[in-house]
């Protein structure tokens, strides 16, 4: 059950709020995609000044496109490609301040200009990255890092 109705008033304030939530919508006995479904739209609606959130997922080869919120984006993405792809492929989240500097960076949606990118690793296995994209640059920094870590950590609990 959803508890929270009302945002916080600061940035870790909806994180922590994010996170107490996620108790109640990732259930173990749930597909990982209804997971997936219901985590994007609590991100969506707790985070501010974003303009996509979602999955990529990852099939042995690529990224293919999961939930998310947002604009309609690109269904494939190659390892070591874009933010999402180099992501995957070095394991390490990326936050990436002004995405028209990022070399090679995947514009699915003309208005994004920075990105948060955290891999989704279950022992030490790919599983695939939640990506989320703002329209504002120099967005995301190491708060918005070390909560979306935890998100995705409760996320690979119940896998």
């Amino acid at each position: 059950m959803f508890i929270a109705e009302d945002k916080g008033k600061t940035k870790e304030e909806n994180y922590e709020l994010i996170l107490e939530n996620q108790k109640y919508l990732l259930i173990e006995s749930d597909e990982f995609v209804t997971s997936l479904s219901n985590l994007s739209a609590l991100l969506n609606y707790f985070l501010d000044d974003i303009n996509w959130v979602g999955f990529y997922l990852y099939d042995g080869q690529k990224l293919y496109l999961g939930p998310f919120q947002g604009l309609p984006a690109c269904t494939e993405i190659k390892m070591g490609i874009g933010v999402c792809g180099t992501t995957a492929l070095e394991q390490k989240s990326y936050i990436v301040k002004n995405v028209h500097d990022f070399p090679g960076h995947i514009a699915c949606d003309s208005n994004s200009s920075s990105e948060i990118v955290i891999p989704i690793l279950k022992d030490n296995k790919l599983i695939g990255v939640l990506d989320i994209d703002s329209p504002t640059i120099n967005r995301f920094n190491e708060i918005d890092k070390e909560y979306l870590e935890k998100v995705v950590s409760k996320l690979v609990d119940i896998i």
